[in-house]
């Protein structure tokens, strides 16, 4: 078996290392040990369905561990899935995670091939290579939805490979192999198109989300039923029934950052589109709280902090910025979010009891909503017309 090293216990390096133990032995690595004992223990540490039914049910050739050396030595393949970020005020994308590892992997190891499953800047990977004197740095960007990144990983709808070599060639093999799709497209391309492909796919869907979203806020101003205008315009098949739910804005890993870091390689380039998708995520969240103050209320709970159902996640999270501006009117807030510990969140409050943050409510906000929200259903402010992420 191919030995493979995972750098990441998130949703990207934990669906890839499940993805790749069916058929290789794989090592992953983190920094918190608390996620090392879960994945040691046969757990998952993150809310993904099909990585906890692999867990229990499949045979995994699969080990966590946080010793750099021993992860390192001996792999074949070192798949890095480090968390990145973008800094629009610096205008910056923080890739030192990335850097990191691949640093300390060419001093352990510097025969074996670096394959970076985080989102880069274009230019990264050559970078990479000259900085390194290596051409076995390869970008293989990933496109996986949170809470169902394994099953996205099982049934790709294609595989990317920024490198046209023999290793790329292998790992794509891996990849293909550990999936269950027979003939699944693959593309080999050089390092700079494979990251904008990746940049540029995740920038067309923050602008399908925020075209329904404006489609949306005109419904609501104008009093019309925002679900017969959408349901008229996607049954064009050209447009399509995918992807059409209003929500509160884009967030999560990915799209926020994203979009920032496409409009930025647009430097010298002409452009109205992009900068657009990312200014209307900001327009959205401030349309949705005038919304609630129009209302006049006074205390408004925040249901569920997570970008959608089936997810742990908070980061980006559309619900803050309009959290912060009602907050600045004189709005109280409190939160209902099983997934924080603490009594406080950033300075709201946080409910453990269900029962006492409906009742405390004048408004729910809720991104998305839930079947424990029915019996208060007309307290709750949402735009999910679907119900479905």
């Amino acid at each position: 078996m191919v030995k493979i090293t995972v750098v990441g216990i998130g949703y990207v390096g934990l669906a890839n290392a499940i993805l790749l133990s069916q058929k290789n032995d794989v090592t992953i690595i983190d920094q918190l040990k608390s996620k090392v004992v879960e994945v040691n223990a046969g757990r998952s540490p993150i809310n993904d369905p099909e990585i906890e039914y692999f867990f229990k049910n499949k045979k995994l050739n699969l080990s966590a561990t946080d010793k750099k050396a021993d992860a390192y030595r001996n792999a074949d393949f070192v798949v890095i899935a480090t968390p990145t970020d973008y800094d629009s005020d610096k205008n910056y994308f923080n890739t030192s995670s990335v850097e990191t590892v691949i640093e300390e992997v060419m001093k352990l190891n510097p025969d074996t091939c670096v394959i970076i499953k985080s989102t880069i800047p274009v230019g990264f990977v050559k970078r990479m290579r000259d900085r390194f004197n290596t051409k076995d740095i390869i970008f293989s960007p990933e496109f996986l939805r949170e809470g169902r990144a394994l099953h996205d990983n099982l049934n790709p709808s294609r595989i990317v490979m920024g490198d046209r070599g023999i290793k790329a060639k292998k790992f794509a093999e891996l990849l293909s192999q550990a999936s269950l799709v027979d003939n699944v497209p693959i593309m080999f391309m050089d390092p700079n198109e494979a990251e904008l492909v990746k940049l540029f796919s995740n920038s067309y869907l923050a602008m399908r989300v925020a075209f329904f979203n404006e489609l949306d806020n005109y419904a609501l101003k104008m009093n019309l039923n925002a679900r017969d205008i959408i349901e008229g315009v996607s049954y064009d098949p050209r447009i399509g029934k995918h992807y059409n739910n209003p929500s509160f804005g884009y967030g999560g890993y990915c799209l926020p950052k994203d979009t920032e870091q496409l409009l930025s390689e647009f430097t010298e380039v002409p452009q109205n589109l992009i900068e657009a998708i990312v200014r209307s995520n900001s327009t959205r969240q401030d349309f949705i709280a005038n919304q609630i103050l129009l209302k006049g209320v006074k205390k408004v709970g925040v249901y569920r902090l997570i970008m959608k159902a089936n997810s742990d996640n908070f980061r980006h999270s559309s619900i803050f910025r309009i959290m912060k501006i009602l907050a600045d009117k004189g709005v109280c807030l409190h939160i209902y979010e099983p997934g924080v510990g603490d009594k406080f969140f950033d300075g709201y409050q946080i409910v453990k009891d269900f029962t006492e943050f409906k009742k405390g409510s004048e408004i729910i906000l809720a991104n998305r909503m839930s079947d424990e929200l029915e019996d208060v259903a007309f307290k709750v402010f949402t735009r999910d017309l679907y119900g479905e992420n």
